[in-house]
């Protein structure tokens, strides 16, 4: 289970990102998790609460957004989502394909008291 290392360095970019930026208090982290990263959502959902649990960040939510893993078929130019089509180009067959979206695990809102 890779994604406690994940979460960890989610947790220290966030806390240098505070600390630079002389921030006390965040209270939601929003993240966004391809499809086709490899982290599984529901296991970074479970890991989080303990992974913050003794530093400031304890009491900030985490929201993650799925990003859907969309290709582009090299032979047809049919766009689709990998996983739904099992790697496959749902028009033409071909496995050969330019990835698009989906591959990412990005922070991409820190949000603080107004």
């Amino acid at each position: 289970m890779h994604e406690i290392g994940v979460v960890r360095s989610m947790v220290k970019t966030v806390t240098a990102f505070a600390e630079a930026n002389r921030i006390a208090e965040i209270t939601e982290i929003v993240v966004d998790v391809g499809e086709l990263s490899l982290v599984i959502p529901k296991y970074v959902e479970d890991i989080y609460p303990h992974v913050v649990e003794d530093t400031f960040l304890k009491d900030t939510k985490l929201v993650l957004n799925v990003i859907p893993g969309m290709a582009e078929c090299d032979e047809c130019n049919e766009v689709f989502n990998v996983i739904e089509h099992k790697g496959y180009c749902p028009h033409c067959g071909s496995f050969e394909k330019t990835i698009l979206t989906g591959k990412d695990f990005l922070i991409r809102e820190i949000h603080v008291p107004e």
